[in-house]
């Protein structure tokens, strides 16, 4: 099953993606984070019976995301690339629902020169979770996304903490679809490009922290609900990783796709950094 939040002339809606078909049906929750609020959502995504759309504009999967929160440093060669040993315990932070932006929506910059890409297998959450197992957690996963964690690494390295870097609103593209567990499989190659150059390409079999294992953790300290967003971390490949460093430019094309779920196609507009005092 594949569900998306697309924009209508009248807002938005939840959609479902008709098997073997391009066309999606109109589902009655305007996002998907808002049906997956609904404790039959899965059969009313299955019986769909409402108006068919056949050329989706995405829009924010997640719009209203109650907690959007990311590891970083999870994959084994992005870890090696940025110095670090392997963690013990994952490396997370957090975002607000402002950070996110459709699927094919343009990115735009305005204070930073520094814009990085980081692709990334994002897990949508389908019940609640506290002090959850790693069954429990696994059970509780609606599915699957793919999401890109823009980052702007010149805030991200004036502290030790990289929230400044990572929650400018509207810079975090995420879907275009949520693919259920059962249709996604649960191995997942994730690849990024800018402007058609292939710069990122990992498997999630070389998680430090699986999807799981993430859930599991997190709802530890947190409660998790339907339609929160987790970003499972970035392969190696990132523009700071490289030698020299490199960066996003104005005009640019990122392209992030995984496949069996999606892809995002988002072109930047970087604007003049300011400087900025505390």
């Amino acid at each position: 099953m594949k569900l998306a939040t697309l924009r209508t002339s009248g807002g938005r809606t939840t959609a479902a993606l008709a098997t073997g078909d391009d066309t999606y049906v109109a589902l009655p929750a305007s996002d998907v984070g808002a049906f997956l609020g609904l404790e039959n959502w899965r059969a009313i995504a299955e019986s769909a019976e409402g108006e068919a759309m056949t050329a989706p504009d995405f829009a924010a999967l997640l719009p209203h995301a109650g907690k959007v929160i990311c590891c970083g440093l999870n994959y084994g060669d992005h870890i090696q690339e940025m110095g670090r040993e392997l963690p013990e315990y994952p490396t997370l932070f957090a975002k607000y629902a402002d950070t996110l932006l459709g699927a094919n929506d343009a990115v735009e910059i305005r204070g930073s020169g520094r814009v990085d890409w980081e692709a990334e297998l994002a897990v949508v959450v389908g019940s609640e979770l506290y002090q959850a197992d790693v069954d429990q957690a696994r059970e509780a996963i609606a599915g699957y996304t793919v999401a890109n964690d823009v980052s702007m690494r010149d805030w991200q390295s004036r502290t030790l903490q990289w929230f400044q870097g990572k929650a400018w609103d509207a810079t975090t593209p995420v879907g275009p679809v949520m693919v259920t567990p059962d249709e996604a499989g649960d191995e997942f190659q994730v690849r990024g490009y800018v402007n058609g150059e292939l710069v990122q390409d990992g498997n999630t079999r070389t998680l430090v922290f699986g999807p799981a294992q993430l859930l599991s953790y997190i709802s530890q300290f947190t409660v998790l609900r339907p339609g929160d967003l987790v970003l499972t971390g970035t392969p190696g490949g990132v523009g700071m990783g490289m030698n020299p460093p490199r960066f996003l430019q104005d005009g640019d094309t990122l392209v992030t796709e995984i496949d069996g779920i999606g892809r995002l196609e988002n072109t930047f507009r970087i604007h003049a950094p300011v400087t900025a005092t505390a």
